[in-house]
């Protein structure tokens, strides 16, 4: 079975080009389900429904919540499906599974005077201080993942045009618009902090470290929960959270949800559709406090 999951995890890296997290996190998946089908001396063509159904039934003994269940069994679907394809099965024991049912969970966001609170944390007047506040200012100018917005090249931002080119989920390109707030801030490190920090050294990426070196996306999760606390946020800031804002305020000031999905790069309007209801929400609490009669 783990020579298959292997092929699997290559397939769906090198031919259908997901993305390397994404890569490892059906790895991690399955790599659990291997430990479970090795106490049953389980082989790929020998793994039944019932085995499909105790292993889901594991998960939910580990605390696991119903989420996270349905993200496992998305993964063996895959595989199995693969595995079908390649002749290693001659049934999918996934396929009469249902996935269990979680309640969509709407996502956490910055108001709009917490994002004017986080920006002016860092202090500009340092190189650290004028990278960080490139970086925090270019993310919810964009909406990017955090993944993007390290990986970012310096051929990639158009600073004449105001636009950014990004490669997303799938390697799928896209162009997403960047504000003049966010284009001054990046040009403002671009020609001082990132210089220094190069120290005659040469690199394709837009943010580096004080070594010079490309900023990873778990430094950047540390440096803008440092930021959050700073700034007296109510939440424990986090990457994406900057990510849900800027979907959010922009469909609360009537963008349209499709332009949303475009800037977000989602392949599916339904994901998008997660931050109607946020805006919904907030109407409910608006009309509740205001209407005499609510």
């Amino acid at each position: 079975m783990e020579a298959h999951i292997q092929e699997f995890l290559n397939y769906i890296r090198i031919e259908k080009g997901l993305a390397k997290n994404t890569v490892k996190s059906y790895g991690r998946d399955l790599r659990y389900f291997v430990a479970f089908a090795k106490q049953r001396s389980l082989e790929t063509d020998t793994v039944g429904r019932s085995d499909v159904v105790d292993f889901l039934a594991t998960l939910y003994h580990r605390g696991l919540d119903s989420r996270s269940v349905a993200r496992y069994l998305v993964s063996l679907r895959h595989f199995f499906r693969f595995c079908l394809l390649e002749g290693y099965l001659r049934e999918d024991p996934a396929l009469t599974i249902e996935s269990p049912k979680y309640r969509q969970s709407l996502p956490d966001f910055l108001s709009v005077e917490e994002v004017d609170r986080l920006l002016a944390t860092p202090v500009v007047t340092t190189q650290v201080g004028m990278r960080d506040k490139a970086m925090i200012e270019l993310m919810y100018s964009t909406g990017l993942r955090v993944s993007e917005l390290c990986g970012i090249r310096m051929e990639d931002l158009q600073m004449e045009s105001g636009c950014l080119r990004c490669i997303g989920k799938g390697n799928k390109e896209r162009l997403v618009p960047v504000g003049k707030r966010a284009i001054a801030a990046v040009d403002e490190y671009a020609r001082h902090a990132r210089r220094d920090f190069l120290g005659g050294q040469s690199s394709a990426f837009l943010f580096l470290n004080q070594r010079g070196k490309p900023m990873d996306r778990i430094a950047f999760w540390r440096i803008i929960q440092t930021y959050g606390r700073k700034a007296g946020l109510r939440h424990s800031l986090t990457p994406h959270m900057l990510r849900h804002s800027f979907a959010t305020h922009l469909l609360d000031r009537g963008a349209d949800l499709r332009s949303v999905q475009m800037m977000l790069g989602h392949a599916d309007i339904s994901t998008t559709q997660i931050y109607t209801h946020v805006v919904e929400e907030r109407l409910k609490q608006v009309y509740k406090t205001h209407h005499p009669r609510a």
